[in-house]
């Protein structure tokens, strides 16, 4: 059984959901401490042909809080929404499937303000995607279930694996540097990185621009296509 842990980011880049596609089971890691400088919170959208980094507002936003207790900034948010979706409306409106991308943004926007968090917003603009891509894979929180937050890196990663009679570790390339194949294995879990191939498509201008969110990618593709571009990556 296969399984992948990620910290819940906003709208993130279309290799975040192969690796969601992929897995048997996918751990939103939000009971660990946020990340200044992250992507829980911010990523970068299409403007005037080129890469413009969008960021959530939070309140009091800290290393040391967790990012299921960071709170969106509720003085800021309204007006914050407004100007993001404003920004998607005149940089995508003539992309082919802007409708169904504004419709899924705006969706995942929407609720109440009341306790919102950034944990609750990402993890809620992921779902979205997934239910639009038809992507089953079974969802948890890892602040709900495993009570393991006294175990830190590696060792919080297997038991959660172990806890999930997981078999199989799935983790984003840039992981290499914190996990190491023999002493999973010794844990009787296999490990594997997953390095999405780049997918290019056609935006508006002639030089495409990669890595953006996956609000890029769904308003110039097709489902169909977005779909079949969640198989194109590789396993190191």
């Amino acid at each position: 059984m296969k399984i992948a842990i990620m910290q819940p980011y906003i709208f993130p880049y279309l290799g975040y959901f192969q690796l969601i596609n992929m897995v048997d089971v996918f751990v939103f890691y939000d009971d660990v401490n946020y990340m200044k400088q992250g992507w829980v919170n911010r990523n970068n959208i299409l403007v005037n042909g080129r890469p413009l980094m969008f960021t959530v507002p939070l309140e009091k936003a800290s290393s040391f809080i967790k990012i299921q207790e960071t709170k969106i900034n509720k003085k800021m948010w309204e007006l914050w929404k407004k100007k993001f979706l404003r920004t998607l409306e005149q940089n995508y409106k003539k992309a082919p499937f802007y409708e169904y991308g504004f419709a899924i943004v705006n969706q995942a926007l929407s609720g109440s303000t009341d306790d919102m968090t950034i944990s609750k917003i990402a993890i809620k603009s992921v779902v979205e995607i997934c239910n639009y891509l038809e992507i089953d894979t079974k969802i948890v929180l890892s602040s709900s279930i495993y009570k393991n937050d006294d175990l830190s890196g590696k060792e919080r990663v297997i038991d959660i694996c172990i806890k999930e009679n997981a078999t199989h570790y799935i983790n984003p390339i840039g992981g290499q540097e914190l996990y190491d194949k023999p002493y999973f294995k010794l844990k009787n879990l296999k490990l594997n990185f997953i390095q999405a191939s780049k997918f290019e498509y056609k935006q508006l201008n002639e030089q495409f621009v990669p890595w953006l969110s996956i609000i890029d990618v769904i308003m110039f593709n097709s489902k169909d296509k977005v779909k079949e571009s969640l198989t194109k990556f590789q396993l190191v």
